[in-house]
């Protein structure tokens, strides 16, 4: 995918060239290249080890000899001073701290998978920059490093965790900031993205496995457009809310949204085609059945325009369904004029 970037284009791969091109050993150059999959994909260490003829452990040794070598000597090194500026432009834009991917976007052309690679080898030689590495609990990102250095980094990003289990629900990056002690919620959002627990979306942040910011399904999809909605919704107009939205995947079928409104217990029929959560108090239930319910709390008769206005809170019907089934059902006797109540079972 290809972004318009927003600082000073950089050629990364001419870059990166120029730096491998002061290795003096072509065995080094290769390790370094495969390592970051600079010109092709990564490869492991096991991999790079069969080609070379060494053992994985030596690979190890000798990347992290060639980087530390590289980095000591980053001041000598071609464009690196100009790369560093550049990608500092970027983060103080973006919070003081990014992941590779949204660095990437912001200062190359194209922003594939391979300049990605290029972009973090980059920032990895410069001295102003931390870089965190990916793994199953961080995104691979860069920070400023007078902002803060790597430990400080991950400290802060904790921080935050804590803070949204103990909102207990998503909320903005305002409130998440003032509560976690960081100045700049420019900045929290800029760390908060760097994990992988959590997710943000429509400006509401949270845990990873909560499905208003991270809806993995149709079914979560349908949770967070009624939920945004804050009311009951045809599933016509649940289908045009979903490619409408800022889901990443959205072209779902009309026909897919009603099987998954039937299926999960989440949601409740209230209407022809109208649905909404259970969780605002609806019950599954016919007509008959709420009527039912309605006399049964009451625990007394009740006129039927009281138990019209009873049903409604709860279905969305005519009114002239709620009578048909009122006079038309034999568990329900009335008792005066207009007036009704449960029938004594037989």
């Amino acid at each position: 995918m290809t972004n318009k970037a927003v600082t000073n284009e950089l050629n990364v791969k001419q870059v990166v060239s120029d730096i491998l091109d002061t290795i003096e050993r072509e065995r080094e150059r290769e390790i370094v290249s495969r390592r970051f999959g600079l010109f092709d994909r990564k490869e492991t260490l096991e991999q790079i080890g069969e080609l070379l003829g060494i053992t994985r452990e030596r690979v190890r040794q000798l990347e992290k000899v060639i980087v530390t070598r590289l980095k000591t000597n980053a001041a000598n090194l071609p464009h690196i001073e100009d790369a560093q500026n550049i990608f500092i432009t970027a983060l103080e834009a973006a919070g003081k701290a990014a992941r590779v991917s949204d660095l990437t976007s912001k200062v190359v052309a194209d922003d594939s998978r391979l300049e990605q690679s290029r972009v973090a080898f980059i920032a990895e030689l410069c001295p102003k920059l931390v870089v965190i590495n990916e793994n199953d609990f961080y995104y691979n990102a860069v920070g400023i490093l007078e902002a803060h250095d790597e430990k400080a980094m991950k400290d802060q990003i904790t921080r935050i965790i804590a803070t949204i289990k103990a909102v207990g629900k998503p909320t903005t990056i305002d409130k998440i900031a003032t509560e976690a002690k960081i100045k700049s919620p420019a900045h929290a959002a800029a760390l908060a993205s760097i994990s992988k627990d959590l997710a943000t979306l429509n400006g509401q942040w949270g845990l990873i496995k909560w499905p208003m910011v991270n809806p993995r399904n149709i079914r979560d999809k349908i949770y967070v457009i009624l939920k945004e909605n804050g009311t009951h919704m045809h599933f016509n107009e649940i289908a045009e809310a979903i490619k409408d939205s800022s889901f990443k995947r959205k072209d779902v079928t009309t026909q897919a949204i009603h099987n998954e409104l039937i299926k999960d217990k989440r949601f409740v029929l209230i209407g022809r085609g109208i649905y909404a959560l259970k969780e605002w108090g609806y019950k599954k239930g016919t007509v008959s059945d709420i009527i039912a319910q309605v006399l049964r709390d009451a625990g007394e008769p009740l006129h039927r325009d009281e138990i019209v206005k009873r049903v409604l809170q709860s279905r969305f019907v005519k009114e002239t369904t709620i009578l048909l089934n009122l006079q038309g059902k034999p568990q329900f006797k009335r008792v005066a004029k207009a007036t009704y109540t449960l029938a004594e079972p037989a």
